[in-house]
């Protein structure tokens, strides 16, 4: 069984205000994210184990980027998003 059996998959993007660390410009990016929804009905032919992990399966958001370019004209550096969370549930 995958993933892709239980949730629907959409992209979405929401902006967040990062600061280079080159040039400490702050400025708002837009940081794309995979949203996942869990099915209204669960997959035919799983067993019993399965099906009790379908139900406790949430929904949740995996965040797609994870570098970004300054927007600085004069800076224009990549650099890694500063936050450790990639996995948001919803």
């Amino acid at each position: 069984m995958h993933e892709r059996d239980i949730f629907d998959e959409k992209q979405e993007i929401k902006q967040a205000s990062f600061s280079c660390p080159h040039c400490r410009e702050r400025n708002d990016y837009d940081v794309r994210w995979m949203k996942r929804t869990k099915k209204k009905n669960a997959p035919r032919n799983v067993n019993e184990h399965e099906r009790a992990q379908i139900q406790k399966s949430r929904d949740y958001m995996v965040r797609i980027d994870d570098m970004l370019a300054c927007k600085n004209m004069r800076c224009r550096r990549r650099f890694e998003i500063p936050s450790s969370q990639s996995v948001v549930f919803i």
